[in-house]
């Protein structure tokens, strides 16, 4: 019987430890979701030291319409995230609670390196994003850079190797273009239209180019190191194009004389 009793006793009070336990965690649930709880305010600043150019309070506001007046402890924080990684130039983001009723996101914004495709950028990491062109500083002057579909890394390490050969001479890559054949044809900042060839990459047994990237890389500077001397010679007339496929030179186009330059002045 007292065996019985203890057993009947203990019973009870684990019956009642787990409806106070119940009760509490009602009343802990019906606290939590009161106004008071409610996320009323959005803080936005950038990730490290870095500064934000594009990406606005405004725009952050926007894009977490719905997140205002969230409560503070339900609110699902990768879902924000998510939201905010959607809108135009954010490229990463962080979001964390900031007792008592503020939500702080930190943002990365997106590095416009070129213009991609038709209506796209392409960023320093070499992935496309959409934004408007528009929002660029009027004294940002970016590049085309036009591929298929996920080239966008090749891509931009080319147009680099690119540049890289030309910056000497003081030209620019105006436009580069991997066409579906994967072919390189480059428009340079003076006109000059340039076919490279095809790329080391369209080698399917070499997938990352590397048995072709030393011809690659040579056409090029075969090319540029001729320059200086090239101009030289040929004095006030302009190249067109240059054809640099050839395994032992390359084929220049001559851009037409003008009439003061074919005809002498009269009188």
């Amino acid at each position: 019987m007292f065996a019985d009793a203890r057993l009947t006793n203990l019973i009870a009070n684990l019956l009642a430890l787990l409806a106070v336990s119940a009760m509490l965690i009602s009343v802990l649930a019906w606290t939590i979701r009161r106004p008071y709880f409610s996320i009323n305010r959005i803080e936005l600043a950038p990730i490290a030291d870095a500064s934000l150019q594009y990406v606005s309070p405004s725009s952050m506001q926007a894009a977490l319409a719905g997140q205002v007046r969230g409560n503070f402890f339900l609110l699902d924080l990768n879902q924000v995230r998510q939201q905010i990684e959607n809108v135009p130039w954010v490229r990463h983001a962080t979001v964390r609670r900031v007792w008592p009723a503020t939500l702080l996101v930190h943002v990365e914004e997106q590095q416009p390196l070129a213009l991609w495709n038709e209506n796209q950028m392409i960023n320093t990491w070499g992935e496309a994003f959409t934004a408007s062109a528009g929002e660029l500083p009027d004294e940002v002057v970016l590049p085309q850079l036009n591929g298929p579909v996920n080239s966008e890394r090749l891509v931009v390490q080319r147009y680099a190797e690119i540049a890289r050969w030309f910056a000497p001479l003081g030209l620019r890559v105006r436009e580069a273009t991997l066409t579906p054949r994967y072919a390189w044809e480059v428009a340079l900042s003076d006109g000059v239209q340039l076919n490279l060839g095809r790329d080391p990459a369209a080698d399917a047994t070499d997938p990352h180019g590397r048995s072709g990237a030393l011809p690659f890389a040579a056409r090029i500077e075969r090319f540029v190191q001729a320059w200086p001397d090239l101009t030289r010679r040929l004095g006030d007339r302009l190249i067109a194009s240059a054809d640099l496929r050839y395994p032992n030179g390359f084929a220049i186009t001559l851009a037409p004389e003008t009439a003061a330059h074919s005809e002498p002045l009269k009188p």
